[in-house]
């Protein structure tokens, strides 16, 4: 047993040994052995470069960029472009500073205090708002007001004082054929504009994009399977005096407290857009006032929609279905551009235009579509003008949903997931 135990402790001498005389050995070059360069990083950060001190002679490790803070998204396939704070171009990159950042414009796509509707930028929301300015709120208010004037008669005409005898009348054919075919005609009147509206929201035009919209607690994520399938985590901007080292602030230029967002849905004017609407967690709604779109986030459903603006600019939106502790901090910030600037965007973020290559993905518009072709033709603006050049709203499997995003358990921010 003596023996065992001290063949044990000699092997365990000649091993220390062994890794310290492994430790203080000087490092390969990188000339004579090419794989040292190849050290391994950590997951997710990129490999520290190798470079050759001309002093000593000697092969030195090149610090490396910290790996983002958690929220912060991360571009997968454009590594280039710098993402150290929310995934935004840096200013050195010119492809980045090629791509300008649209500025809100006070009054239209976002709230200003009014006590109404906001200005409609979709042909769907200006019917929509001609039919709740010109129908219903008249009627709403002559009905009020009408049954208002009554009850103030019956209350001073029939009180005791005034009619100390009742009347026993029971019936009245003029008046109970009145007050029968009156709210009918009333229910005409609004039942016209209202199928027609409802019919054109419901039956969209042939899609020239598609983007997939996935609610989470509490942030979004933007999928464009016509455009190489990369996606987008969108999360709201802290205020200045509230993020942490390494985060992305909120500026003026990026929109209003609670509704600018790091990551904007971009999409081209012009284009029919479908959206697909899921959930990953918890039921969401995709609502942007501006478009009169708002349609709920279903986990395990893929819902649809879709808008089509013409004018670019920015116009901002809210989740508008209670879904937690953070639901108020779930913006929506759509960008509209012109389609020039629409396929550098998409080239700056790893993806492609219809035709250009790329794997076929079930959710995305079938043909190439003129409307988001990287090349403008005068083709393209006569699809365009006519509401797109095809695209089949296919079937899609329902059971096929988003897997959830990595988050922390009590805030809003979302990871790059691919």
């Amino acid at each position: 047993m003596n023996g065992f135990k001290t063949m044990i402790a000699t092997l365990a001498v000649v091993l220390s040994s062994t890794l310290a005389l492994a430790q203080t050995a000087a490092p390969p070059s990188a000339v004579a052995n090419p794989a040292a360069a190849q050290t391994v990083a950590p997951t997710g950060a990129p490999a520290p470069a190798i470079v050759n001190d001309a002093a000593q002679g000697t092969p030195t490790v090149a610090a490396t960029a910290p790996l983002p803070p958690k929220g912060v998204g991360v571009d997968p396939v454009a590594p280039a472009i710098g993402q150290a704070s929310a995934n935004v171009p840096s200013s050195n990159d010119p492809a980045a500073a090629a791509i300008p950042q649209a500025l809100p414009t006070p009054g239209i796509g976002l709230p200003d205090g009014r006590a109404g509707l906001q200005d409609q930028v979709t042909e769907v929301g200006q019917d929509a708002a001609w039919m709740h300015d010109i129908v219903l709120m008249p009627v709403i208010t002559i009905i009020t007001l009408f049954v208002l004037v009554l009850l103030i008669w019956v209350v001073f005409r029939y009180r005791r004082a005034a009619n100390p005898t009742p009347s026993r009348t029971s019936h009245n054919t003029l008046l109970e054929v009145v007050w029968t075919l009156a709210p009918v005609a009333i229910l005409l009147v609004i039942a016209v504009p209202s199928i027609r509206l409802l019919a054109k929201q419901y039956s969209p035009p042939p899609a020239d994009l598609t983007v997939k919209v996935i609610g989470n607690q509490w942030y979004w994520t933007y999928q464009y399977p016509d455009n190489g399938d990369f996606e987008l985590v969108s999360n709201m901007l802290k205020e200045p005096d509230k993020v942490t080292a390494g985060q992305r602030a909120r500026t003026q230029a990026d929109g209003p407290r609670l509704l600018a967002v790091d990551e904007r849905m971009v999409v081209p004017a012009g284009a029919v857009v479908k959206l697909i609407v899921t959930s990953a967690d918890v039921i969401h709604s995709f609502a942007v006032p501006a478009f009169w779109t708002k349609m709920d986030a279903v986990p395990g459903r893929l819902n649809e929609t879709w808008f089509k603006v013409d004018r670019p600019g920015v116009y901002y939106g809210q989740c508008s279905e209670l879904c937690g502790a953070r639901h108020a901090f779930m913006p929506i910030a759509v960008e509209v551009v012109p389609r020039a600037q629409f396929a550098a965007w998409v080239a700056s973020k790893g993806g492609t235009m219809p035709g250009a290559g790329g794997a076929a993905n079930p959710d995305a518009t079938s043909p190439a579509s003129p409307a988001t072709a990287a090349v403008p033709t005068p083709a393209a603006d006569a699809a365009i003008a006519g509401r797109g050049a095809g695209g089949s709203d296919k079937t899609i499997d329902a059971t096929v949903t988003a897997q959830p995003v990595a988050q922390g358990a009590t805030d809003n921010e979302g990871s790059q997931a691919k």
